[in-house]
């Protein structure tokens, strides 16, 4: 009997501990809680050495020539998506039928969901910065693998579309979902959007969306597995202040509605040895054939303005 009562003390312990561990919060939460893991605390694989996000560093990233052109299938299908406060972010649900090609990926990812980090700082909202300088919100387009290799280590199962925020113009695409945030207050509260929105309605034009970086990390969140393959676009996506802010000011974090969702970022993460790869050089000299070939017509017209 005392075997089976030390048993059971044992799994309810490790219940508990489970438990425990996976009560994960940001660092804005952790100053007002004891009893939740702050991002130093996460458990996990968090702690290992190819996590995210990371500051990149736009000079040193290599240029990769195989990083081309996404092609986007299903992204331009307008739907009144279904939406969560799923307690640490608004997650937009995006079922199956959107997938992503090329973009140097060696094989079609399905979206499964979107979600948001941001701050009421708008310069301190993005999970990822560049040079060093964040920006007021990222957004995330989660895919996985159509089909996963029977690997131990799948580097590349998930592949995060990371689209960085800042300050502008009021975004139309964007509307909708910010309008559905009052509806989903409190952790766990779902709602549909009232307008039908693409994908495609969120993001840069396509222009915008041929320039990016790629490196290999992890999830931002618990358990945080090294199995992601990044795309951080360079071209920041413009919202009007007040759109950026309804995030802060509409969302909890908890169900009293005491603590608004804010700041829900984690801390940059040690590169390491990790290679950064761009889709581009930017700024590259012209090629010296066209140079040959506009040279005379420079001449002439520093001519004429002499004359």
């Amino acid at each position: 009997m005392r075997l089976l009562l030390a048993l059971l003390a044992l799994v309810g312990y490790r219940s508990l501990a489970r438990a425990a561990e996976s009560h994960w919060c940001y660092e804005t939460q952790a100053r007002d809680s004891n009893d939740c893991q702050r991002p130093n605390q996460w458990g996990g694989n968090c702690q290992k050495t190819r996590q995210s996000p990371i500051n990149i560093v736009t000079t040193k990233a290599q240029v990769n020539k195989a990083l081309g052109p996404f092609s986007f299938s299903g992204y331009d299908k307008k739907q009144k998506w279904a939406v969560q406060n799923s307690g640490h972010s608004v997650v937009v649900l995006l079922g199956n039928e959107a997938t992503i090609t090329g973009g140097g990926l060696d094989t079609r990812y399905r979206a499964k969901q979107l979600h948001l980090h941001w701050s009421r700082v708008l310069d301190a909202g993005s999970e990822h910065s560049l040079d060093g300088e964040r920006f007021a919100m990222e957004m995330h387009i989660v895919h996985k693998k159509e089909n996963t290799k029977e690997t131990e280590d799948p580097k590349d199962e998930i592949a995060v579309l990371a689209f960085l925020v800042e300050a502008g113009s009021k975004n139309d695409g964007f509307q909708p979902l910010v309008e559905v945030l009052s509806a989903i207050p409190r952790p766990m509260m779902n709602a549909t959007m009232k307008e039908s929105i693409s994908l495609l309605d969120l993001l840069p034009e396509e222009e915008k969306r041929r320039h990016y970086f790629r490196y290999l990390g992890s999830l931002t969140t618990p358990s945080c597995d090294e199995k992601v393959v990044w795309t951080v676009f360079e071209n920041p996506i413009q919202l009007h202040k007040d759109q950026i802010l309804a995030f802060s000011d509409k969302l909890y974090y908890d169900s009293e509605q005491k603590l608004s969702m804010t700041d829900n970022v984690r801390p940059l993460q040690h590169r390491g040895q990790r290679l950064v790869f761009k889709s581009r050089a930017p700024g590259g000299l012209l090629p010296l054939p066209l140079l040959a070939l506009l040279a005379p017509m420079l001449s002439g017209l520093v001519a004429g303005f002499l004359c």
